[in-house]
C-alpha cells in the first residue's frame, strides 16, 4: 500500500483504475458556478465554498494545468500558442523585477 502525506498525490476515493481507465482530473471534480458567472451578491457565499488548504490549492493548480494542456498542447494540430504563452509568462516577472532600471 502506498502511503501519502496529507492526501498529496492520492487519487480520489471514487476512482478505480480498472473501471474508469486512465485518471482524468476534470472527471472527478465537483462543478460549481464559474467565477465569471457569479453575481456580486452571491460572491461571499461562493468564496465561502472555496477551500484554502494546501491540498485543495494544489488540486486547483493541477486542474488549471490539465485544462491548459488539453486546450493548447494535446491537440491534433498544435500551434505556436503554448510557446508564446511560455515566453510571455517568463518575460513578465523579469519585466517587473527590472521595472525601475
Amino acid at each position: 500500500m502506498k502511503h501519502t502525506y496529507f492526501g498529496i498525490g492520492a487519487y480520489p476515493v471514487e476512482f478505480n483504475r480498472r473501471i474508469h481507465g486512465p485518471y482524468d482530473p476534470p472527471a472527478y471534480t465537483e462543478t460549481d458556478t464559474p467565477f465569471g458567472q457569479v453575481k456580486i451578491g452571491m460572491l461571499p457565499a461562493w468564496l465561502s465554498r472555496r477551500s484554502l488548504n494546501p491540498v485543495a490549492m494544489s488540486r486547483a493548480v493541477s486542474r488549471g494545468y490539465w485544462r491548459w494542456f488539453h486546450k493548447y498542447v494535446a491537440v491534433r494540430y498544435m500551434t505556436a500558442a503554448p510557446y508564446v504563452q511560455f515566453a510571455v509568462g517568463l518575460s513578465a516577472p523579469f519585466y517587473c523585477i527590472n521595472y525601475k532600471a
